[in-house]
């Protein structure tokens, strides 16, 4: 499975072409227009190729402007293992994706995830003091580069406050940020937000992180970016799941099981 990250949240049309190009491998989208970002959600290796060969092709990063940073068009693309997936498989796809990239399309590919440097640590140091592991040695003129990975699952999670204040949005994140959990405060579209990577949701999932924030300053609404894992769902209390902006069909085990009914 992958959760590919592109630079476009604003264009329809460019997004509908990039849900074409996953078929029936797709099993979510999802579009924010002020971090001007999409995340697709697909299974198999093809979809994250057929996606990352619409991207480099549709999206220029020249005229991109957005919260969220970014390295390229096609800007994250993980490997994921689920179901009967073991890591080593993500590992090897992952490197195989990698090759392909920086060959076939001429975007330098940067790996992160086992044995290789962390995201951040990618976004950091990219061109700087990390090369890209396979494509040329410079950005690609119009879609920049891409971080490709392996890791396990997270979920992706913002929460909106009440209150325009910025700089407690960055201290909230400030305060969340651990081995479990990545956060950064941000200013989208006249809001400020308190954007996360649960990174081990099953120690520190949706429910914990709000009543983290919401314990200091009220939260106006939450988001979840993409699908959850069932096992974190069936472990948040069924009646907040509203509130937390969960839903059963929003599972990754749903989706799968919808692509594999052909629905």
């Amino acid at each position: 499975m992958s959760a590919i990250n592109v630079s476009e949240g604003r264009s329809s049309a460019v997004i509908d072409a990039l849900a074409l190009a996953a078929a029936e491998d797709l099993l979510d989208v999802h579009t924010d227009a002020h971090h001007h970002r999409t995340v697709l959600t697909v299974v198999g290796e093809e979809a994250p190729r057929a996606v990352a060969a619409v991207a480099v092709d549709r999206i220029d990063l020249r005229h991109h402007s957005g919260v969220h940073p970014r390295l390229g068009s096609l800007d994250v693309v993980p490997f994921i293992p689920w179901g009967r997936t073991e890591l080593e498989e993500a590992v090897a796809a992952r490197d195989r994706f990698t090759r392909w990239l920086g060959t076939t399309m001429a975007v330098p590919a940067f790996s992160f995830g086992f044995g290789r440097p962390t995201l951040p640590e990618v976004r950091r140091q990219a061109f700087v003091a990390l090369h890209p592991d396979a494509g040329p040695g410079r950005p690609h003129p119009t879609a920049g580069a891409t971080a490709v990975g392996a890791r396990l699952p997270l979920v992706a999670y913002n929460l909106w406050l009440a209150q325009f204040d910025p700089a407690l949005a960055r201290s909230l994140a400030r305060s969340l940020r651990s081995p479990r959990v990545r956060a950064l405060g941000l200013v989208v579209g006249g809001h400020v937000q308190v954007s996360c990577n649960l990174l081990e949701p099953s120690a520190i999932g949706p429910a914990e992180i709000y009543d983290s924030v919401v314990a200091v300053t009220p939260v106006a609404r939450t988001e979840l970016v993409g699908l959850v894992p069932e096992a974190v769902l069936a472990a948040t209390d069924r009646t907040r799941w509203a509130e937390l902006d969960l839903a059963e069909d929003r599972t990754v085990e749903s989706r799968v099981g919808r692509r594999a009914a052909g629905l």
